[in-house]
């Protein structure tokens, strides 16, 4: 697939992950809120495992299996969370998956990454679907997904056993035919 790319919008430079990050991810990874708000997201967060992580991304890029970013400021390079696609190339379709740091919570950088992520993966990956998935419980989430234009398709009930308790998994997706349409294009 070539070089891992880097995507830059109004605030942010999506970047792909280098080891340096690896203190900042399990720093803001590591935060119980933000692990709560993730099925398969590691809570405690223990140490060399946002080396392992990162380590793995090129990996999977190399076979086209995900696209993993580094959400950063533009202007002072702090890390503020991960963005993802996790592809099903035969299909078409990737998966958008996400997190934001706690301290990032409520700026609109979730929106404005996940805006740059699907553009790229129409325009440059050539996709025909992506859809992403958010606990039910986590609204926040869901008005990410709302405001780049995804639409609801289902709601998958108590589908992932979060810390002993089951969550009900809220799917949204979007068709190339419908990214420029949405607002996100």
């Amino acid at each position: 697939m070539g070089e891992r790319p880097t995507l830059v919008t109004r605030r942010l430079v999506l970047r792909p992950f280098t080891l340096e990050d690896a203190p900042d991810v399990q720093r803001l990874a590591g935060d119980r809120d933000v692990a709560a708000g993730m099925g398969n997201m590691p809570y405690p967060y223990e140490d060399g495992m946002a080396e392992e992580w990162i380590l793995a991304q090129q990996a999977g890029f190399e076979k086209g299996e995900q696209v993993n970013f580094a959400i950063t400021h533009r202007d002072q390079s702090f890390l503020i969370g991960s963005i993802g696609l996790f592809m099903e190339r035969q299909h078409q379709r990737a998966n958008l998956g996400y997190w934001v740091g706690k301290p990032y919570w409520n700026q609109g950088f979730g929106t404005e990454a996940a805006r740059a992520v699907v553009r790229y993966g129409f325009e440059t990956l050539g996709l025909n679907r992506i859809q992403a998935g958010y606990f039910k419980s986590n609204p926040a989430s869901g008005r990410v997904i709302q405001k780049i234009g995804m639409s609801y398709e289902g709601c998958l009930r108590e589908h992932v056993n979060k810390w002993g308790q089951l969550k009900d998994v809220v799917i949204c997706g979007m068709l190339r035919s419908e990214y420029h349409t949405a607002g996100t294009g």
